[in-house]
């Protein structure tokens, strides 16, 4: 071998450790960053007609798991989504009150049955009557609390959907940018595994909005696609999907002859293809879960005040004094039913006069079916009067509406603004059943969302810990590989000095 091979050889070696050491401070250096991954670098051997021509260290590349990477990023999806759920429903959760206090719907329900039976055994008694009508203005303020909250709720949803949509679009854009990039790059020979962290880390961003399948090209090109499958598109400089800020009623809907607007993907609406993430769980709990707790209130609300006014008392009323039509479809304009829960009060009538609690405000005809006859305590009556307070405990908040026969079962489907909606459950015949029952699911709701948040979150983290151990820098290997590095260029130095070394003496040789 001559002395000029052995030099170049050396030389690659120096230069091949150079870059190797380059890579391992890097990796050092960036140990902490967030979305950083462990840069290597193969060492190639270069021959020519079977002579070693010393070695060559390759691009740096990075060491990823993709599938991993897929599915932490999409256990970070249902953590947001669960996130979403959680923040509110808490506030729901919240304006239910405590059960342990008797606050809740159910509870305020029982107490104006405990109040009612108080007054039973005193039936002229003006201090229970006044009591009785404060119970009942406790029940209709729950109701109004609660829906107020529901109500809320559903338009911080739709609020919080058309700023994701936003969001999407950035994120989109970002991710289109640094694609050009790559293949940019790429088609230049350069490295690219920076970049690649970048992008890697917007997708992981995305994903946290919107669940998507990344597809990636060999030219470092991207293919992005939805959970249902349709494609979004890369454009640096446009948004790909958009939503429009509107301002939601009791009966606002999405859909055939809805109020409110769709999402759209050039013009095609897919607020229905949206599914996980933070986007799609703010489109469910708009459309879905919020709507149908309102109808469930709605209904809980106007069957308590058809059951107390079939029997003779006028307690409950709407704002201008009406009593919703319990009898026809939820969704029906003309039943009064949607949005009652927001607008229950005891009525003008029963304030103003709390001996109507005792006395009863209009004649009840005999129907088949339906209540017996009633006829209120005229104004010379007797002061124990005690017939509606009968009526009222044992068929009003009770299971039948007149003794054998049961009250028609309060609706479980068709419900919501459009008609679309289901309860969970079967409806309890008594309206102090049904109250609690809801409540129930209701707040229990908020509890399974912190659980699947909780779950989510505790797979993401062990998926991101495998993640950092498979691609992640580890400092201990690095700075051993660091030593082992400073070694091997420190031999290389030798064989070089020496080579000089024997060169100078041939050229004495030569003088």
């Amino acid at each position: 071998m001559s002395l000029d091979l052995a030099l170049g050889i050396a030389k690659s070696g120096l230069q091949a450790t150079q870059r190797a050491l380059a890579n391992v401070s890097q990796n050092i250096t960036n140990a902490d960053t967030p979305g950083y991954t462990r840069k290597t670098g193969a060492a190639e051997s270069r021959t020519a007609a079977g002579m070693p021509l010393g070695v060559r260290l390759g691009d740096a590349r990075r060491e990823v798991d993709q599938a991993l990477l897929n599915e932490r990023d999409a256990r970070g999806g249902e953590a947001a989504a669960a996130g979403v759920r959680e923040r509110l429903l808490s506030g729901i959760e919240a304006m239910h009150g405590s059960a342990a206090a008797g606050e809740n719907l159910g509870d305020t329900i029982a107490a104006l049955r405990t109040s009612l039976t108080g007054l039973r055994a005193a039936p002229g008694e003006g201090g229970l009557q006044r009591d009785a009508v404060n119970a009942a203005r406790n029940v209709a303020s729950r109701f109004q609390d609660v829906a107020g909250a529901v109500t809320d709720a559903r338009q911080q949803a739709h609020d919080g959907m058309v700023r994701e949509v936003a969001l999407v679009n950035a994120g989109l854009r970002d991710i289109a940018q640094l694609t050009i990039g790559i293949r940019g790059d790429r088609s230049r020979g350069l490295g690219t595994s920076g970049l690649e962290d970048q992008r890697d880390q917007a997708l992981a961003k995305l994903s946290e909005s919107l669940p998507i399948h990344a597809l990636h090209q060999a030219d470092g090109g991207l293919v992005l696609l939805s959970k249902s499958g349709f494609a979004l598109p890369l454009d640096p400089d446009g948004d790909a999907i958009s939503a429009s800020m509107a301002d939601l009623g009791p009966s606002s809907f999405h859909g055939g002859g809805g109020d409110i607007p769709p999402i759209l993907l050039g013009g095609t609406d897919i607020t229905r293809q949206l599914g996980g993430g933070r986007l799609g769980e703010y489109v469910a709990l708009r459309d879905t879960t919020l709507p149908r707790y309102l109808a469930e209130l709605d209904l809980a609300a106007a069957t308590l005040t058809t059951r107390f006014d079939q029997q003779g008392l006028r307690l409950f009323t709407g704002r201008f004094g009406e009593v919703p039509d319990a009898t026809l479809p939820y969704n029906d304009s003309t039943s009064g039913q949607i949005g009652f829960a927001l607008q229950i009060r005891v009525s003008d009538a029963v304030a103003g006069n709390p001996a109507l609690m005792r006395d009863g405000t209009q004649a009840v005809a005999e129907t088949s079916g339906g209540p017996s006859a009633f006829n209120p305590n005229p104004a010379d009556g007797p002061a124990g009067f005690a017939t509606l307070l009968d009526r009222i405990l044992d068929h009003s908040l009770g299971e039948t509406v007149r003794e054998g026969v049961e009250w028609p079962p309060i609706a479980s489907g068709g419900i919501g603004p459009d008609g679309s909606l289901n309860s969970p459950f079967i409806p309890p015949r008594s309206i102090g059943d049904y109250a609690a029952t809801l409540t129930g699911l209701q707040t229990g709701d908020r509890a399974a969302a912190s659980a699947a948040r909780e779950r989510a979150e505790g797979l993401r983290v062990g998926m991101d810990a495998r993640f950092q151990r498979e691609s992640g820098v580890d400092p201990d290997a690095e700075m051993a590989a660091l030593i082992r590095l400073q070694n091997a260029y420190a031999a290389n130095a030798r064989v070089m000095n020496t080579a000089q070394q024997m060169w100078e003496q041939l050229q004495s040789i030569g003088r």
